[in-house]
């Protein structure tokens, strides 16, 4: 009905993922979306220094 699900996840196909610089470290990184000039963009490492804590 609303797709089939595998191992606990909805089956859909693999992102497209696009080649970036970090912006904080200067590393090679892969990101999920197209990235936009004049906004920043982080490796993995770097996106967990810079996301909101919790607000709970």
């Amino acid at each position: 009905m609303y797709g089939n699900r595998r191992q606990g996840g909805y089956n859909r196909e693999p992102r497209e993922m696009h080649d970036a610089v970090c912006s904080d470290c200067g590393a090679q990184t892969q990101v999920p979306f197209k990235p936009t000039e004049g906004r920043p963009v982080y490796c993995r490492e770097c996106f967990q220094k810079h996301k909101p804590k919790d607000r709970y």
